[in-house]
């Protein structure tokens, strides 16, 4: 990263810490407070020695004591409220920072995390503000100090001797230089580190949130193999970073102690030769083993710096990632009331990943308020296509897709989905109670509520089985219920949501036979008055809905009703024959109209 990225992004991290300039202000006064103290301690150590032991004052030896004594005491209590301010700063830039990228991400399209990875991001949002937290609750203040520290003590060196502080001053260049060889190898690493960190978090997270299918396929040995080999390359990478800031540190130490150990050398012989004192050279050792300190305090930190400039590159990537769909600056409001009515107009659609491979063509389609239609079609047809731009998770390439007449693009996507409602094939259920789940449809819904649309899911009395009834948690994703359990949760999440357009992933694929009776009469009342549009892979969906589609190869091949169909369409005769198991009688009463 060239100098003008570094300074951009130190400039736009202290955009997130200006608002607390009070209490950054007060540190850096504590800071100054301390500095100076330990500053002024080498000056009381001079007259210590030449006023106290070298002209045998007791009075004058316990005044300068008492004095130091007093020193020590204000540095003490400087450096306390320093530290506290600064770890403040830094604990709570870390806070701001996490909810100003996660507020972000949530503006962010599906898409994006397909590209990018939960985990990777996951590990952006937790490990990468932690570093900063550091960077700014510990790092930056210690550099600061020993910066004041370095330039105090180098002037009170050239007051005390000029030509030991020459001496001092030549040897600078010497430490500097190993800084900037080693550390654009460490910042380097670092990132290169912090992303290899990334990897093993979204490989265990995606091991771990699959840990039924890693068990049912006896993977557990391979995948074992796989996480301890991406663990290793994060730890050499890890140790080839920490090895560069071994020499980075090692190397500034021994110049800095050399070159002490060469005043030190000069100066006992000025000692003997009277040119200056015992505590003048004492005074002079102190400030020179201060600035050398502070020189490899400043060298160590450095290394922290290059790390936290690594994760503040990648949250800042994430914090520059604009969303593709975004509310237009003149937002057109729905007509009242919503009615539901969806049109798609020759559209066409292909995905990021597969720009050749449009997974919608020439689509077109048009849902009458209260419709109740069924998309049926092969996998890979483009049925989950038209649901997601119906919830605007993608823009068509070409064509329109209106909604009450108003076309997608022109609407806030939060003002659409609020009109819409969706039960997926596999539902997404949340950490928390069964009460917190069912109010995600309308988290304004009152406890009543609530209660109503989970008996209208038939969710109701195994809810109330629960240990706990509705406050009963049921753990990350639901686990601690059946797949037809979560299913009836996610239904009665959209039953409290009374959407005007309902997109059902073939809802009750998941429910025996007896809890899809009952969920499908809950699903009929949420149907009624509602446009619906459901994907179909049972026959009750198929033949409760008022219109049949019929997808392949993304394009709209055939529609009607199920017996249209089954005389009209070999298509759909093939998949009623694969897909609705029972339909053998339908079908083959319509076999002969076929011939």
């Amino acid at each position: 990263m060239s100098k003008q990225a570094r300074t951009s992004t130190l400039l736009r991290l202290l955009h997130y810490v200006l608002p607390y300039r009070g209490r950054l202000l007060l540190a850096g006064a504590a800071l100054v407070i301390a500095a100076a103290g330990v500053l002024v301690l080498g000056q009381g150590l001079r007259l210590v020695i030449d006023r106290g032991f070298a002209d045998g004052n007791p009075a004058l030896l316990d005044q300068a004591l008492l004095g130091v004594l007093v020193v020590v005491s204000i540095l003490a209590m400087a450096s306390a409220l320093r530290y506290y301010m600064v770890t403040w700063i830094g604990e709570r830039l870390a806070a701001d920072l996490r909810v100003h990228v996660f507020h972000h991400l949530l503006t962010l399209e599906p898409d994006f995390f397909e590209r990018n990875g939960a985990g990777e991001i996951q590990s952006r949002l937790t490990a990468d503000t932690t570093a900063l937290q550091s960077l700014f609750g510990s790092s930056v203040s210690v550099a600061i100090r020993n910066a004041l520290m370095f330039f105090g003590a180098l002037i009170l060196m050239f007051v005390t001797s000029p030509y030991l502080a020459t001496l001092v001053v030549v040897g600078i260049p010497l430490t500097i230089l190993p800084i900037f060889w080693f550390g654009r190898r460490v910042r380097r690493l670092s990132r290169a580190s912090q992303d290899r960190v990334a990897d093993i978090g979204s490989y265990a997270g995606e091991a771990l949130h699959g840990i039924r299918t890693v068990q049912a396929f006896s993977h557990e040995e391979h995948d074992r193999h796989r996480y301890q080999a991406r663990v290793e390359e994060a730890f050499a990478t890890a140790i080839a970073r920490t090895r560069q800031r071994a020499w980075l540190t090692g190397i500034a130490l021994l110049i800095i102690f050399v070159a002490v150990g060469l005043i030190l050398w000069q100066g006992g012989h000025d000692v003997l030769a009277g040119r200056m004192s015992v505590g003048e050279l004492s005074a002079f050792v102190f400030y020179a083993v201060l600035a050398a300190g502070a020189v490899a305090a400043m060298a160590e930190v450095a290394g922290e710096v290059l790390r936290a400039s690594g994760a503040a590159e990648r949250l800042l990537e994430l914090l520059d990632a604009q969303p593709a769909i975004a509310a237009p600056s003149q937002a057109t409001a729905l007509p009242e009331p919503v009615r539901g009515e969806v049109c798609f107009s020759d559209v066409v659609f292909a995905y990021p990943s597969r720009p050749d491979q449009p997974a919608l063509r020439d689509f077109n389609l048009r849902l009458k308020p209260g419709e109740r239609v069924a998309l049926v079609g092969p996998s890979g047809g483009g049925k989950s296509t038209v649901l997601q731009l119906l919830l605007r998770f993608h823009d068509p390439r070409s064509g329109r897709i209106t909604f009450d007449g108003v076309d997608l693009r022109d609407l806030d996507p939060l003002a659409l989905r609020s009109h819409v409602g969706l039960v997926a094939q596999e539902p997404v259920l949340f950490t928390g109670t069964a009460a917190e789940n069912i109010r995600y449809g309308r988290p304004t819904a009152s406890d009543e509520e609530v209660i109503e649309a989970a008996r209208d899911a038939y969710a109701l009395d195994f809810i109330q089985r629960l240990p706990r009834g509705m406050d009963t948690p049921l753990g990350p994703g639901g686990v601690q219920l059946s797949g037809g359990q979560r299913q009836r949760i996610a239904i009665a999440r959209a039953i409290l949501r009374n959407p005007s357009l309902l997109l059902l992933d073939e809802a009750t694929s998941a429910l025996d036979t007896e809890s899809e009776h009952m969920v499908q009469q809950a699903l009929d009342r949420l149907m009624a008055g509602r446009t619906s549009l459901v994907i179909a892979h049972r026959l009750s969906t198929v033949t409760s809905a008022d219109r049949i589609l019929v997808l392949d190869s993304g394009q709209l091949v055939a529609e009607g009703t199920h017996e249209a169909l089954l005389r009209d369409s070999l298509l759909y005769r093939r998949l009623a024959n694969r897909q609705f198991e029972s339909a053998g009688q339908e079908i083959r009463h319509a076999e002969p109209a076929m011939q």
